[in-house]
């Protein structure tokens, strides 16, 4: 992993901690909703992809209530089995998705007698606009996002399934970028309660990266539902974290 990232991948983390609760009750009363379909997996798919669903639509239609709106209604279509057309062979589910979510907004404003900004409604669309580029660009970086807040989480279960504390030492370098390993050293000792050298906290801290690192591929294998290490490569530079995962995939390619 880049050292100079580790700040990129803490962006933006503590302003959606406060939605996680309200986001996976939404993700619920949509399950109920879509009756006996959903299933617990599916459930677990959706809260990957729900943020980046609803900042998408939001930025489409342009109206927080309108968009909270129609992901609920992308939620229950998705838990009741209708995305299960999607094949990786076909194309990347995330573009699938981003379509998707186009036409149901795109349906939306046809219902209302009203013109979807900035969509031109039409089956073959014309030159991209600035307005559609700079959607484009909020999805993926929505979704980069979600895949990091996924990736922090399976980090913190793995420090608290096996006592080593890379979640709690990426976290500290993160969110304090300038520390010296002196300074993430005191944290740590604190932390811990015992002394670490400076070569300990620097191969902690080593550690800590690369189990990120591993993460993360994990993470974006399973929503590519793929471990080719190619399209794994592909998606990764596409949503601008393959500088993060370069040791990560070439382990993995040794491995396959």
């Amino acid at each position: 992993m880049a050292r100079g990232g580790d700040s990129d991948l803490g962006r933006k983390r503590k302003s959606r901690n406060a939605n996680s609760a309200e986001t996976t009750e939404v993700c619920h009363d949509a399950a109920k909703r879509a009756g006996e379909a959903a299933t617990e997996a599916q459930q677990q798919q959706l809260l990957r992809y729900y943020d980046a669903v609803r900042h998408y639509m939001a930025g489409i239609v342009d109206d927080w209530g309108t968009a909270e709106e129609l992901t609920q209604e992308f939620a229950i279509r998705f838990l009741r089995g209708d995305f299960k057309r999607a094949d990786p062979e076909r194309g990347r589910f995330r573009d699938f998705l981003k379509m998707s979510l186009r036409n149901l907004a795109g349906s939306y404003w046809r219902k209302k007698q009203l013109r979807c900004r900035p969509l031109s409604g039409s089956e073959q669309p014309a030159a991209p606009s600035s307005a559609e580029n700079d959607l484009d660009q909020l999805f993926a970086d929505e979704y980069r996002q979600a895949l990091l807040d996924r990736t922090w989480e399976a980090l913190a279960r793995v420090e608290k399934r096996t006592g080593r504390p890379y979640y709690s030492t990426l976290r500290y370098k993160a969110e304090h970028p300038e520390a010296r390993t002196a300074e993430l050293g005191d944290y740590l000792r604190a932390c811990l309660g015992k002394l670490l050298t400076d070569d300990g906290v620097r191969q902690l801290l080593h550690r800590a990266r690369e189990q990120f690192a591993d993460l993360l591929v994990e993470e974006v294998a399973r929503t590519l539902r793929t471990t080719d290490p190619k399209k794994l490569q592909e998606e990764l530079s596409d949503l601008g974290l393959l500088e993060y995962c370069q040791s990560s995939l070439r382990r993995l390619i040794g491995v396959a």
